[in-house]
């Protein structure tokens, strides 16, 4: 449930951000949270003093003044990266795993954010490289709170969203083509149909593969290939593996091993966008 007090333009972008938090942790658990926003009011002295927020600063391709950042106190990024590792069955992580994989809820929501701008933008929005970084001194952009509640866990978070996405949003709201409204009589048809059709899918059987890596050989090496021979891949052995359906990379994760068969532990759910650069 979402505070109604958000100023516009950046309500959706605020409501967005929870909703991608909502879906990356249902995903990742199994479980439905409950995120909660309201407006917040920083100052420069307030970032200063939170010595032990861990921020992620994240750019944007819509210009260079588009940014976001994410903060949480060690209590939350704890509570949520070992919430995610518990439902992987990892009850006892190291804190290092523990962040990482807070880092990694952070990463799919902000890529879920730039396919969200994309849609508003009319143009494909990425993510930049990002980097772990408070916003800049005194705090130039729009604060708010969020707290996610997911049964015994409760962590909030602190995001920043500055002043060029307000104006992005606004901009782009003004030009996006209006809905084309439809009679009430014939709304039911088309959300019948494709509800229809997504369970006929469901039955659907689809390949999956795992890729430890690729190299491109030239013929006359391929031909001295023989038992024993050693072939590098271009990917290192602490890199995650893709896991591929239907000669598209959706997943990647690491290895692991159940009762004697090698299995694959999901550690990011790729973007949209990325899908489709990476098919194979």
């Amino acid at each position: 449930m979402a505070e109604t007090n958000t100023p516009d333009p950046l309500q959706w972008l605020v409501e967005e951000w929870a909703r991608q938090l909502t879906t990356v942790l249902e995903t990742m658990t199994g479980e439905s949270p409950y995120v909660t926003f309201a407006a917040h009011s920083a100052s420069a002295s307030e970032c200063d003093a939170a010595s032990d927020l861990l921020w992620w600063a994240q750019p944007f391709s819509l210009g260079p003044e588009s940014m976001m950042w994410v903060a949480a106190a060690a209590s939350s990024w704890q509570q949520i990266g070992g919430k995610v590792l518990s439902s992987a069955g990892v009850e006892d992580g190291d804190p290092e795993s523990i962040r990482s994989t807070y880092l990694e809820i952070v990463h799919q929501g902000l890529s879920g954010i730039a396919g969200a701008l994309s849609g508003r933008a009319g143009r494909e929005v990425s993510c930049q490289e990002g980097k772990p970084a408070a916003p800049p001194a005194p705090v130039d952009g729009s604060c708010y709170s969020f707290e996610v509640d997911l049964g015994e866990l409760k962590a909030p978070l602190f995001v920043v969203f500055s002043p060029a996405l307000g104006v992005v949003t606004e901009e782009s709201t003004e030009d996006f083509p209006k809905p084309i409204e439809q009679p009430p009589t014939k709304a039911a048809t088309p959300v019948a149909a494709k509800h229809n059709s997504i369970d006929l899918l469901l039955d659907v059987e689809l390949p999956v593969s795992v890729s430890f890596g690729r190299a491109q050989l030239p013929l006359k090496d391929v031909i001295k290939l023989t038992t024993g021979s050693i072939v590098e891949l271009n990917r290192a052995v602490s890199e995650p593996v893709d896991v591929i359906v239907n000669n598209c990379v959706i997943a990647r994760g690491e290895v692991v091993v159940v009762e004697g068969n090698f299995g694959i532990r999901i550690r990011q759910v790729v973007s949209r966008q990325e899908r489709l650069r990476t098919l194979y």
